[in-house]
């Protein structure tokens, strides 16, 4: 009779422990990393991508970097980065920065992680079979003089610069 209570306390033990770990395991996953970040980062908001002197905003899927005078929000490169290959560009998980203007640091981030900067190696989350020849578009300053209107220096092919910072 002993041995019975023993089990049957052992499966109730058993089966709240279940239910415990269901009711504790809550994934709150505003803004999905893209294919080309990094693998192994959570709770990430930004990445400084030194190649090309530009921020990604993880929760907004934009690109932050600055042209014209300012800092501008987009979803596509500016224009001259049009081949660039994002997933042989190095990417700086920005893990220690949660605000909204991650540029307030640029000064420091453009002399720590400068262009061709190579920290520890990176995988990518996603393959990057198949967008060999992806390029991200630009309508940065369409037809008003400032961009280069298809006329850059961007390697051919787009396989972008294979994150050599070489532009």
């Amino acid at each position: 009779m002993k041995t019975l209570k023993l089990i049957i306390a052992g499966i109730i033990l058993f089966a709240s422990t279940n239910t415990m770990q269901a009711q504790v395991s809550v994934n709150v996953n505003i803004g999905t990393p893209p294919a080309w970040g990094p693998a192994g980062y959570s709770a990430v908001d930004y990445y400084y991508l030194p190649d090309i002197q530009a921020y990604y905003d993880i929760r907004a899927t934009q690109f932050i970097y600055f042209g014209g005078g300012k800092w501008i929000r987009s979803r596509n490169l500016p224009n001259q980065y049009r081949n660039y290959n994002l997933y042989n560009g190095y990417k700086v998980v920005l893990n220690d920065y949660h605000g909204s203007r991650p540029y307030s640091n640029f000064n420091t981030h453009k002399v720590k992680y400068y262009k061709g900067y190579k920290g520890k190696p990176q995988k990518s989350i996603g393959s990057n079979r198949g967008n060999n020849n992806k390029v991200y578009q630009s309508n940065w300053n369409k037809g008003n003089g400032n961009g280069n209107n298809g006329n850059g220096n961007g390697n051919k092919g787009g396989k972008g610069n294979n994150g050599n910072g070489k532009h």
